[in-house]
């Protein structure tokens, strides 16, 4: 640990207005707006001299006062989503005032919001912020300004900017150069190196290159594309870029593997190549992790090599006491720093400190210009860091610091909680990740450099796959639970998926307090159980579906839930589109029934662009998950679909043979009745005479088609009683679910809770008694019926008597049914009152 003393020299004291920023202590932006800065603001907008710095400054008051205003009207909440307002129209010729403009940003930015809110991270914009907003405003307005005042203005500007933050980060004798890309500040040191170290570079240009091919190194941890991008940038081929492995046996698994780069810079100068530019980190994109800067600066001073360091870590640099790994990276040759989400800055550049002693060289690689208004990029940062001033940059960093921390120690006391720091005393990010593996560890959880070196060794790619899974979704859940957290998920190439907590990136933006990491942490602790018992039922719930025939289990590792399952029952040896299509159906229909009962549990399709189609997504379980219930509901839910969907179809087939069978018989009657009427009865005049003498008694017959039977019956008799039949009782309907008895409030697809211990002493002896009486009745009700039935078709029908006997059952059936219901009746009021 470094102390530094001379942190206070970072003031100008010459009337910059740094002394006044450095008197400021860090207030939230409530804070700031509670005690009235913005009428404080106006009045001394007022005193100014400048009646245009004046006026820019009152109406970028108003406009930021209308644009932080999130409340909606009400006549807006109605409005759809789609509005006449959001599609482009013409330029108006007789313009509007500056309010209307406003308004209409305003929609835009929160028109399309959905009536339901969002959990979105929304920067937190202060009063520092306003300061960085009329940075942009000023430095339009300077620009129309005289050339030798505009010279003098951005020359002070840069001068102060850039000696402050060489103080504040330690970085002694430095320049500064002012980029809005955070990677364009190391692509014009990559030019600067080229044009350093080729010295006809600026007359042959690429002819040079070619005689000797440069290599730029960089760490396999450093954020992705950063290599790509500069030899795009560049015009160099990919040949010249070297990736670095990171360490694989001793020391983090996130830092440059020290050893084998200065292999591979030997192996490049025996090939007649130029080693150039050396990328580091201090702290990685991914875990967070510093590499040994000290190291590389002497391999890099050995082979005559540039080293650059870019990082989240740097930012400790401003504070007290520092790690020795970090600070090793003031002796660097340049590093970028990232101060918009370090301090919550909006609209800010990003600031390469670089050291070089040939000013021509600078100008040529683009790190410097002779424009004045190139300068002034550095006036909204100018701006900012009066208003800080030291000690509000300085708590900042602080304050984000504190957080990891606080988190860090929470974390140690949760089981299946893995932790990856570097330092558990300094490290500004923390990254961790749930593991079933770990059970009943202590304190000893974090892993300094890596979690894969204690995690279990002998763990297959599917265990980790379904780790990764579960991973990604407890990181989702805790950013939508806790928005003010920060938290994201990150791929590591040992770890997998782990959630990540970078305070020093999110918490200046965000506003996060103690608070939130608290209620971050409590989240956590709700989400360890599900997770468990999730991943502890799904073999269950696998070997279940595999046993319930009509079920077929898919597997898909990248679902975070219980499984995945399809029913497939009427698939038959040859699958066709038709199959297909009622498998899609039959799925459908179970997932809308499943959706319609009353349970804990999630159904869905599965993610829209997911591999596997027609099933059943099952969401995350808790412990008093009764899988078998779960898996018979399905199938019995699948089976009841398509009997019904059979039943259809069977039915539209035997109404369509009855009506052709119908339309035979009755031209078979027309054709009797016209042989036993005569042909003279057919003319129409003879015919009503020889009726009128002699009139024929014949009775009227028809056909009725019986869909319970699926067969023709004839009329004579419904003519003959003048009463129509209901035919045969159609049989019962199997029951679709298993009936299970459950206590009041119980949901489904619950265990019985017998076996737990949400009973209280004094009435769970109550309700098990209960529970068994209800249990015992409805197997004696159910051999009662049994008995019953076969006695009424015991007795066989006679030839003779066929349609008395008949008669007799169907009077004899509504009977006993009655009977049936009085007990059912009965028995039901007996189990309500025992309930």
């Amino acid at each position: 640990m470094a102390d530094w003393p001379g942190r206070q020299r970072c003031q100008r004291g010459n009337g910059s207005g740094g002394a006044e920023g450095g008197s400021r202590t860090w207030d939230s932006p409530a804070a700031l707006r509670s005690r009235g800065l913005s009428s404080v603001m106006d009045v001394s907008l007022d005193k100014m001299v400048d009646p245009t710095l004046a006026e820019m400054g009152k109406n970028l008051n108003e406009a930021m006062k209308m644009l932080e205003d999130n409340q909606r009207k009400a006549e807006e909440e109605n409005e759809k989503k789609y509005a006449p307002r959001d599609i482009p129209g013409p330029l108006q010729g007789s313009g509007q005032d500056m309010v209307s403009i406003l308004q209409l940003v305003q929609n835009l930015m929160h028109g399309d919001e959905d009536e339901e809110p969002q959990c979105s991270r929304l920067q937190n914009v202060g009063e520092q912020g306003h300061m960085a907003l009329l940075g942009h405003s000023l430095a339009a307005y300077i620009s129309v300004l005289d050339r030798e005042k505009l010279r003098k203005l951005t020359t002070r500007i840069l001068s102060d900017t850039t000696l402050w933050l060489c103080r504040l980060f330690r970085y002694e004798n430095g320049s500064a150069y002012y980029h809005e890309d955070d990677r364009e500040g190391l692509l014009k040191i990559c030019r600067l190196v080229i044009h350093t170290r080729y010295e006809d570079y600026t007359m042959e240009g690429f002819n040079v290159l070619y005689n000797r091919q440069p290599v730029i190194y960089i760490s396999a941890a450093c954020r992705p594309g950063l290599g790509q991008f500069l030899c795009n940038q560049l015009g160099l081929p990919l040949s010249c870029l070297c990736p670095v492995p990171c360490n694989t046996m001793f020391g983090s698994q996130h830092q440059m593997d020290v050893a084998l780069l200065d292999r591979l810079i030997k192996d490049d100068m025996e090939s007649k190549k130029l080693p150039l530019l050396l990328v580091a980190n201090a702290g990685t994109p991914g875990a967070g992790h510093t590499d040994k800067l000290g190291r590389l600066k002497e391999l890099c001073e050995q082979h005559n090599m540039w080293l650059h360091v870019e990082g989240v870590n740097l930012a400790t640099l401003a504070l007290g006491y520092i790690s020795s790994s970090v600070l090793a990276a003031t002796k660097c040759d340049s590093m970028t720093l990232t101060l918009g989400p370090w301090l919550g800055l909006p609209a800010v550049p990003a600031v390469t400190l670089y050291r070089h002693e040939d000013p021509s060289l600078s100008l040529v690689a683009g790190l410097t210009s002779s424009q004045p208004v190139e300068k002034l990029r550095a006036l909204p940062l100018w701006l900012s860091l009066q208003y800080l001033g030291l000690d509000g940059i300085v708590e900042r960093i602080k304050h984000a610091s504190q957080l990891s921390q606080r988190l860090l120690e929470s974390l140690k006391k949760l089981d299946f909680i893995k932790t990856s720091v570097e330092d558990e005393l300094t490290s500004p990010v923390v990254v961790f990740k749930f593991s079933k593996d770990l059970s009943s560890l202590g304190s000893d959880k974090a892993v300094h450099g890596g979690i894969g070196p204690t995690m279990q060794p002998q763990t297959t790619s599917q265990e980790r796959d379904i780790c990764d899974t579960f991973n990604q979704w407890l990181g989702e859940q805790l950013a939508q639970l806790v928005p003010a957290g920060g938290v994201d998920v990150v791929e590591l190439e040992d770890e997998g998926t782990c959630v990540r907590f970078s305070p020093l990136m999110t918490s200046a933006v965000l506003g996060t307090q103690a608070d939130d990491v608290d209620q971050l942490v409590a989240c956590l602790k709700t989400q360890i159980p599900i997770l468990m018992c999730t991943i502890q039922l799904r073999e269950e719930f696998k070997e279940e579906v595999g046993r319930t025939a009509g079920l077929s289990h898919i597997e898909d590792l990248s679902w975070p839930g219980l499984g995945v399952v399809r029913y497939e029952h009427i698939i038959e040896e040859k699958i066709n589109e038709k199959s297909e299509a009622e498998v899609e159906k039959i799925n459908t229909e179970i997932l809308k029934k499943l959706n319609e009962l009353e349970s804990d549990l999630s159904f869905s399709l599965g993610p829209e662009f997911g591999r596997q189609k027609n099933c059943i997504y099952i969401g995350m379980a808790t412990e008093d998950l009764d899988v078998s219930e779960l898996v018979e509901t399905i199938a019995a839910t699948g089976r009841e679909i398509e009997e019904n969907s059979r039943l259809l179809e069977n039915m539209t087939e035997v109404v369509r043979k009855g009506i052709l069978e119908a339309q035979v018989q009755l031209q078979k009657a027309n054709e009797e009745r016209l042989l036993e009427e005569g042909v003279l009865r057919q003319i129409p005049v003879v015919g009503s005479v020889l009726n009128w003498f002699s009139p024929v008694q014949a009775s009227q017959k028809g056909r009725t088609f019986n869909l319970t039977a699926g067969s023709l019956e004839s009329t004579e008799l419904t003519y003959a009683s003048k009463v129509q039949g209901t035919g045969a009782t159609p049989p019962p309907t199997p029951l679709a679910n298993r009936t299970k008895q459950r206590l009041p409030g119980q949901k489904l697809f619950k265990r019985s809770l017998r076996s737990s211990d949400a009973f209280s002493e004094t009435s769970s002896v109550s309700h098990i008694e209960d529970l068994e009486k209800v249990e015992q009745q409805a197997p004696a009700r159910s051999g009662v019926e049994q008995q019953e039935t076969p006695n009424l078709n015991s007795t066989e029908p006679q030839p003779g008597d066929a349609v008395s006997q008949a008669t007799d059952q169907m009077e004899a059936i509504p009977r006993n049914g009655s009977q049936h219901l009085d007990n059912d009746c009965t028995e039901v009021e007996e189990q309500e009152s025992l309930r």
